[in-house]
């Protein structure tokens, strides 16, 4: 039972659209900044980021044979005609970028208006979420995160009208922005079961009344059919592709290059020790939300911050069951940090503003600290190296965040992604290796006896040093949160973490 009345059984005040979105678009200019702050000095900071980078061009060239590549064909369709204006990634950057600023944008419209937030609560809500230190570090980066985090608000949105409004129209643009989200990543599985939960709370058998079922279950295959049998048509890729790729992410078969296999690692500390360390005011946002909004639980339809409650706790307490990743959280920061503008919005509201100024404070130091204080990158003075010396083809150890900096120069770099591909590599004629240690933080073993190799040159890269880079990593490697940490903390005392080295014949 709620403690403290609700926020709908409080007067709410009267607030116009123009005055919410006068605070609004100010604040998201602010948002923009931050995100775009000396991105381009930034390298691609995942193997992922560079394989999706490699992906679109194909795609764009018609070849289809990895649109289902983690399961994400929508996300390389989208992005595509990108590549026919420009294939410079810092471009791909800004884009994907803005894609999260807008994100951002609607979940604090669509919050204010159903909260009936001031203007000025409005704007911070829309600088605290948009300083959020993990949505601002993946939203450098070219993955899919950016365009998930952008589909997650259009579900939340639609779902929230169709339990405001259950119709099955409502119902059904809800399944067809859930089928969207699943065509751009696969984690949008992990809304089913928290869509199902609120469904079961609403407890008006919309979803299975009158038929609704079987429209609901065809508008989420229909992209899995219509692209199955597109990437057939187009390069003879099977039909099953695409739900195969998810049942491999799922169920791995083997274990991976760092030795990680299975999906599944209780661990209730880790994503509580993240949030302390990276986004220290949700913590108590959550815990004084369980007792001030779970009351809401009983009513019908649910109040918009119980609504968000039960996302946040959901998400929480699910991904402590899966391997883990501040990512993992993805779908849960907006609604935690728009629980905290609720929660401390409903107190006096003079100290709770300053509350929320000292807390968006906080969160652009940890940026500084974070993200800032790791550029810029080094890749372009090895690209530069490579140039004065003959243009010599490199192998690269995992790391392939080379590969971007010097296709427009003409020079040829590979990934090697184990030893026995370096070996492979070095037997074709490839006489320069670049240890990255791109290596250490995949927690990909093999190549530490390079570090006995007298090096040609050598780079620091702050970047590959970064605990968030690290700890994003930890769901690859599958190792907890103290030991993910404990290994950047070691890789941290170098100083120089790119050596370019000749091996002889």
């Amino acid at each position: 039972m709620s403690l403290l009345p609700l926020p709908s059984e409080l007067p709410a005040p009267v607030v116009s659209a123009a005055e919410r979105r006068g605070w609004l678009w100010p604040a998201l200019l602010l948002v923009a900044g931050l995100r775009l702050w000396r991105l381009p000095q930034a390298a691609l900071p995942d193997y992922d980021s560079v394989r999706n980078w490699q992906i679109i061009q194909e795609v764009a060239a018609g070849d289809f044979a990895h649109l289902f590549h983690h399961g994400s064909p929508a996300f390389y369709l989208l992005y595509a005609p990108v590549t026919w204006l420009s294939t410079d990634y810092r471009v791909l950057l800004v884009l994907n970028a803005l894609l999260a600023v807008a994100a951002v944008g609607l979940f604090a419209d669509w919050v204010a208006r159903a909260a009936r937030l001031r203007g000025p609560e409005t704007a911070l809500l829309t600088l605290l979420a948009g300083s959020s230190v993990f949505l601002t570090f993946s939203g450098r980066d070219f993955t899919m995160s950016s365009m998930s985090l952008l589909l997650l608000v259009l579900l939340l949105r639609t779902h929230w009208q169709r339990l405001q409004q259950p119709t099955r129209r409502h119902l059904l643009r809800t399944a067809a922005v859930l089928a969207l989200g699943l065509s751009v990543n696969y984690k949008f599985l992990l809304t089913v079961p928290i869509l199902a939960v609120l469904e079961l709370l609403q407890a008006d058998r919309l979803a299975g009344r009158g038929g609704n079922w079987w429209r609901v279950l065809l508008v989420l295959a229909a992209p899995f059919v219509g692209l199955g049998v597109l990437a057939w048509l187009v390069s003879g890729v099977p039909v099953y592709r695409w739900p195969a790729v998810f049942f491999v992410i799922m169920f791995p078969a083997a274990a991976n290059a760092a030795g990680r296999h299975g999906t599944v690692q209780v661990d209730f500390a880790y994503y509580l020790r993240y949030l302390l360390d990276f986004e220290a005011p949700l913590l108590p946002a959550l815990a004084a939300a369980l007792v001030w909004f779970s009351g809401g639980l009983r009513r019908r339809p649910l109040p918009m911050a119980t609504y968000l409650l039960v996302w946040a706790a959901l998400m929480l307490a699910g991904m402590s069951l899966l391997i883990k990743a501040p990512r993992g959280l993805l779908f849960g920061y907006l609604p935690l940090y728009a629980l905290l503008v609720l929660l401390l919005t409903r107190w006096a509201r003079p100290v709770a503003l300053l509350g929320l100024l000292a807390a968006v404070g906080y969160n652009m130091w940890q940026v500084q600290r974070h993200i800032y204080a790791y550029l810029p990158t080094r890749y372009p003075l090895v690209a530069g190296w490579l140039q004065q010396h003959d243009r010599p083809p490199v192998a690269t150890t995992v790391g392939p965040a080379l590969l971007p900096v010097v296709a427009p120069l003409g020079l040829r770099a590979e990934v090697a992604k184990t030893p026995a591909e370096l070996a492979a590599l070095h037997r074709q004629g490839y006489r320069y290796v670049l240890l990255d240690d791109y290596y250490r933080v995949a927690g990909v073993p093999g190549f530490d006896s390079l570090r006995q190799l007298p090096a040609v040159a050598a780079w620091p890269e702050p970047a590959l040093t970064s605990p968030l880079l690290y700890l994003e990593h930890s769901e690859y490697t599958g190792l907890g949160y103290q030991a993910t940490l404990r290994r950047q903390r070691q890789a941290a005392q170098d100083t120089l973490q790119l050596r370019l080295i000749w091996l002889p014949q």
